[in-house]
C-alpha cells in the first residue's frame, strides 16, 4: 500500500515491477483514507510519507491498532530519528 500526498501515478509501481511478489493494493492521498484503506486490505507493508493533509503520517500510524510494516517515503531527513523510534523498516 502506498500513502503519500504527492503520488506520481505509476512511480512505486515501477520500481516495484522488479519485486514480482510484491503487489499494491490500494494508493491513498492522506493519512485517513490511510487509516481506512490499512483497516479493509491488511497490507503487509506499507510506504507512508510523513507530511500530509490533515494529519501527518506519524498521526496515522497512532490510530492503527496493528500496523504494519513501515517504509517512510519523504524528502526531509529530519524525520529520520523519529520514524526509526517507530519502528519502520526503512527511510528513503
Amino acid at each position: 500500500m502506498i500513502i503519500d500526498d504527492e503520488l506520481l501515478p505509476g512511480n512505486c509501481e515501477r520500481y516495484l515491477q522488479g519485486f514480482p511478489q510484491t503487489q499494491v493494493v490500494a494508493e491513498c492521498g492522506d493519512g485517513f483514507d490511510g487509516v481506512k484503506a490499512i483497516t479493509q486490505h491488511q497490507p503487509d507493508l506499507i510506504f507512508l510519507d510523513i507530511q500530509m493533509p490533515k494529519i501527518n503520517g506519524f498521526e496515522m500510524l497512532e490510530l492503527i491498532d496493528s500496523p504494519p510494516s513501515v517504509i517512510f517515503t519523504t524528502a526531509f531527513d529530519e524525520y529520520a530519528m523519529k520514524a526509526f523510534e517507530t519502528h519502520a523498516i526503512d527511510y528513503c
